[in-house]
């Protein structure tokens, strides 16, 4: 049955004053008007909720019964209210996103900088994760939006794609390919590489690139991470394939990135958000800034083979 809330509000009203005139005043309503929503609230019940004479206006038994749950119900209304006040107010005063590890590292300091700068009173919440959490966490409403690996999108999540970030071969200076202006995949054959694990967005893609070839390389070590796989290459037993910020993660110092070619293998990276649901404007204004800073972070070489 739908609640008739304007006729619950004048009954209690008028069960709180006592008189159909004082409850007219308070509700800015003519008494007649009173009258009428008293008397549909009333048909609507199958019975009557006051007693009237020409000096007072008391509760029958319905009525009596019914004030208490009617006070309930907008007590309920009211808390419910504020509640969506307090989520409105507390959501413009912080953004809530996922962003790759490799790309936190990079840009969200200077964006987050940036972003402070225009916006003083708003917070960032960065959910540093993997591709498939943070796709998780922007279908769930945790992040508001994701910056992450662009691939088989999720039917309810809108991807725009932003830029192309190519995968390197990170080296320490020591070792023998440390020189080399760029390399194929053929040159790496007989040196021992380190893989990342297949459960990464990552690996899928370096795995669908080479399609065969991947299997004459020789990956002698597995981690799960890059920056893992880069505090190995920093030791000087391996070498490893990882996208070109993923240097950003460690201190560089001794480590070199080399172009790979034939194929050059990249990831496109993209803002994702869920379909159907508006973002705020000054969510906007960090999207805006973080694929500023990507675009500003890699530039595309010349040489690359698709």
């Amino acid at each position: 049955m739908r609640v008739d809330v304007l006729g619950l509000q004048a009954f209690v009203s008028i069960a709180e004053r006592g008189s159909f005139r004082a409850a007219a005043s308070h509700l800015n309503l003519s008494q007649t008007a009173l009258s009428h929503r008293i008397r549909k609230l009333e048909e609507s019940l199958g019975t009557p909720l006051f007693l009237r004479t020409t000096r007072q206006v008391s509760l029958t038994a319905a009525g009596t019964t019914l004030l208490p749950r009617a006070r309930r119900i907008f007590e309920d209304l009211g808390f419910a209210i504020n509640e969506v006040r307090v989520d409105l107010r507390e959501g413009d005063e912080q953004v809530s996103l996922g962003c790759l590890p490799t790309v936190a590292a990079h840009c969200m300091p200077g964006v987050i900088a940036a972003f402070a700068a225009r916006h003083p009173g708003v917070g960032v919440r960065i959910h540093d994760n993997s591709a498939s959490e943070i796709a998780d966490k922007v279908q769930s409403g945790e992040a508001e939006f994701g910056v992450t690996i662009v691939a088989a999108n999720r039917w309810d999540l809108e991807l725009k794609p932003v830029v192309k970030e190519p995968f390197v071969l990170v080296s320490h200076r020591a070792m023998p390919l440390a020189q080399a202006a760029s390399l194929t995949w053929a040159q790496l054959q007989d040196e021992p590489l380190v893989r990342i694990s297949a459960e990464t967005g990552n690996r899928i893609l370096i795995d669908d690139a080479l399609g065969a070839r991947r299997e004459s390389l020789t990956w002698r070590y597995e981690v799960q991470r890059v920056v893992t796989a880069v505090s190995l290459v920093r030791s000087r037993i391996g070498y490893a394939v990882v996208p070109q910020l993923a240097l950003d993660l460690v201190d560089a110092g001794d480590l070199v990135a080399i172009p790979l070619r034939s194929p050059a293998v990249t990831r496109t990276l993209g803002i994702i958000t869920r379909k159907s649901v508006p973002v705020r404007p000054v969510t906007r204004d960090l999207i805006a800034l973080l694929s500023q800073a990507l675009k500003r972070s890699i530039v595309p070489r010349r040489d690359e083979e698709k």
